[in-house]
């Protein structure tokens, strides 16, 4: 075995009689996550899971695991037998590789295994009693310490560890049914996407392409984004709908300043549609209230009543330099940045109207064949399966 790790979840432990489900999910996803880049044994015991790296790179291991939902942190682990001094003597191993003069530390132990002998407190004192008496440069601080040697005592051994890497925390994907994200190739859509999956949500998602109108490289942005988010939440399926004839209609038959509320209220028709084929039961927005001119609450209002399906924007509270921040953290924001247009962006007119009045839309709609519109869009959708390994086709 190469390496060890101890991984911790949280908001899981919370669930009552639903916890199994939960648990099971959240190991299978690591199983998952984990077969592309190593030989990994996973296995579950109470409120842990534990990954036994037999073959292959640990720190490509650990990437991984801080990147999937439901985990909330990792830790790198040694292996002791119940005994006491088996524990100080592994415990002095460990600790050497991060002592330092002067370095202020303490021992905490967790007794999950009441049949040990000895308490937590005691094994704390011993342990922490051994490593001054060989380190004596040390300093014991319970308070404020700069290094915390922590032991578990489990049903057959002991695991010690100084290191505990935050992972992102959430739910297993999965757990929350399947939600179609509309995925443009701006900054806050994949954010919109990556916080759906932190709740659980299984992805698919759907981008409006307008060839000649938007590049090649803008679709590539989409694709690459999809990439990034399948880190996250395994294999998400992309639909490509070509929408260049609906917006050659807008752009001909409807007023400008209408132009983009015209043609959310076309993107969530068609979403839907394809939702209800895909067996999502919710679209998944990047909105952000008051951003722009399509994301005020009239504009929401009058948008949203074209879908019998709810409609969720993770981001609506956030502002931008929030939203960034996420993306950035997320490793989105330099593809989302890349200077190529999406749809709505290129038919972005001078004055869009901010306040639109539902019968002055549904009026300005009148004129399009709406159905056959949609219908058209939706039978001829490409279809990609983007993987959390970079891959897709």
């Amino acid at each position: 075995m190469k390496e060890l790790y101890l991984v911790r979840y949280g908001e899981i432990g919370l669930k009552g009689k639903n916890r199994k489900f939960f648990e099971n999910r959240l190991t299978n996803n690591i199983k998952k996550t984990l077969q592309a880049v190593a030989h990994c044994k996973v296995y579950q015991t109470h409120s842990r899971n534990f990954v036994a790296v037999l073959d292959g790179d640990p720190v490509q291991v650990l990437n991984r695991l801080t990147q999937i939902f439901g985990i909330v942190s990792v830790s790198p682990v040694a292996i002791a037998p119940l005994e006491v001094e088996a524990i100080k003597q592994v415990a002095l191993r460990e600790f050497t590789a991060v002592a330092k003069p002067g370095l202020r530390f303490k021992v905490k132990t967790r007794r999950a295994n009441k049949q040990f002998p000895l308490k937590s407190p005691e094994v704390s004192r011993q342990v922490g009693a051994y490593l001054l008496a060989k380190m004596p440069d040390l300093v014991v601080d319970v308070h404020t310490p700069e290094a915390v040697l922590e032991v578990e005592i489990r049903e057959n051994e002991a695991y010690l560890y100084t290191q505990t890497i935050p992972g992102p925390g959430g739910l297993p994907v999965g757990v929350a049914g399947k939600g179609l994200l509309l995925l443009s190739g701006g900054i806050d859509s994949p954010v919109a996407g990556w916080l759906a999956l932190k709740r659980g949500v299984t992805l698919e998602a759907v981008h409006f392409h307008s060839y000649p109108y938007t590049s090649e490289r803008a679709k590539e942005k989409v694709f690459d984004l999809c990439r990034e988010l399948a880190r996250y939440g395994g294999k998400i399926k992309l639909h490509l709908v070509h929408f260049t004839e609906i917006q050659t209609e807008l752009r001909l038959k409807t007023p400008e300043r209408l132009t983009i509320t015209l043609m959310r209220r076309m993107m969530l028709r068609i979403a839907e549609r394809l939702a209800e084929k895909q067996g999502a039961l919710a679209l998944i927005t990047g909105d952000s209230l008051g951003q722009v001119a399509s994301q005020t609450m009239e504009s929401i209002n009058v948008i949203e009543r074209v879908s019998a399906i709810p409609v969720f924007r993770p981001l609506i509270a956030l502002d931008k330099t929030e939203i960034v921040t996420i993306a950035q953290r997320i490793c989105t924001y330099p593809i989302s940045v890349r200077p190529y247009e999406d749809c709505c962006t290129v038919f972005l007119p001078e004055y869009p109207v901010t306040r639109p009045q539902l019968a002055e839309v549904e009026a300005a709609e009148a004129v399009l064949d709406v159905e056959s519109l949609v219908e058209n869009s939706l039978a001829n959708i490409e279809v990609f399966l983007n993987h959390g390994d970079g891959s897709g086709g």
